[in-house]
């Protein structure tokens, strides 16, 4: 019976989907300084609202992934600190799901890339989540607060997210609004925590938004570089875009006398969509299958971290969403809704392990 018991359990564990870690593997991970560890994902690990399906409701499900992310050897977790949730009436602040949130992720030995965003409704110029603050003065006051609570867990911060969006900005005018609010939190973050490193919201429109941040002013407010790269494996000349990216955005910062920064890639990706399901395109096109996703991840680690500017790379997601986007931006996930592991998992894994062993 004891056999019998034995086998059932390993056959449930091959099948579930926090991968444990061989004892090779954890020996491994001690030999390396998780700072300096370039592999990190985009998780919503906030997400416990109506909207996005309530995906991590509880410390469980946030446990679950979060051992999952450890078993890939993810080092970096980027995810929003919402403004709304933190500060939901002007001077009421609640901190307690975002100190379970750090406390789960801290514990399990890995950083924290915070997003400092979206506008408070009460706060906002036209009363949208992406609507400029009506007042900069109330997002800075805010950011201090999450800093200064944070500061002896988490050193990196991004202010707000793809700026250069329409998505995520309103109204859009060249990034000149944007940059007075970063130079404004950068300022009052360095007062609360002098070693705080800042990243500007990361850019997803390309070439021209890094010389619309150079030239509205942005040089001496961020500490590092931050974009963001999509591109569709099924798409001809994908690998080469991608690879080239870098290399122009490092020539503008050069120009800009900014050469001794670093460059963080803090979300790229592409849909796995599991064969037989029809879901609609994402936004670049056809969505890919499970396995051109894996194959997409050993492409997207192998060509960018050969950039020396390059010093980190976020994938975006760690796991799937439930119909949020109602289409293939939804597969985006290394991990499946279910918790279940796809073959992009082993992928980035084996990246991790290459990485260790000198052959990325």
């Amino acid at each position: 019976m004891r056999k019998i018991l034995v086998i059932v359990l390993i056959l449930l564990c091959a099948g579930c989907a926090s991968p444990v870690m061989t004892k090779e593997q954890m020996m491994q991970e001690s030999k390396y300084d998780f700072e300096d560890s370039p592999f990190g994902v985009l998780e919503f690990l906030h997400w416990d609202h109506s909207w996005n399906d309530y995906k991590y409701p509880d410390d469980k499900a946030l446990r679950k992934a979060v051992n999952t992310m450890k078993a890939a050897g993810i080092k970096w977790v980027r995810f929003d600190f919402l403004w709304q949730d933190i500060e939901p009436a002007q001077g009421e602040f609640n901190f307690e799901k975002y100190d379970r949130i750090v406390k789960i992720v801290t514990s399990r030995n890995m950083h924290i890339l915070g997003i400092l965003d979206y506008t408070a409704n009460w706060a906002s110029e036209s009363g949208a989540w992406n609507s400029a603050p009506k007042d900069n003065s109330l997002f800075v006051n805010y950011a201090k607060e999450v800093i200064n609570r944070y500061k002896d867990k988490i050193k990196y911060w991004e202010v707000w997210n793809e700026p250069d969006s329409p998505v995520y900005w309103k109204p859009q005018d060249g990034l000149k609004s944007y940059v007075q609010l970063l130079k404004e939190t950068y300022i009052a973050a360095k007062e609360i925590d002098p070693d705080c490193i800042i990243l500007n919201g990361g850019l997803a429109n390309g070439t021209s938004s890094v010389n619309r941040l150079y030239d509205a002013g942005a040089k001496d407010y961020f500490d590092i570089l931050n974009i963001h790269i999509f591109e569709s494996p099924l798409n001809p000349g994908s690998d080469k875009r991608m690879q080239a990216y870098p290399k122009m955005v490092y020539k503008i910062m050069k120009r800009n006398g900014d050469a001794n920064k670093k460059i963080w890639v803090t979300e790229t990706g592409c849909p796995g969509v599991k064969a037989g399901l029809k879901v609609k395109n994402w936004w670049l096109g056809p969505n890919p299958s499970e396995r051109e996703q894996a194959e997409w991840v050993k492409n997207t680690y192998t060509s960018l971290l050969k950039e020396e500017p390059v010093e980190k790379v976020f994938w975006a997601f760690f796991r799937d969403t439930n119909k949020h986007w109602d289409n293939g931006t939804d597969y985006l996930g290394i991990m499946r809704w279910d918790f279940t592991v796809k073959p992009a998992f082993k992928a980035y894994r084996k990246c991790v392990e290459d990485w260790r062993k000198g052959k990325l």
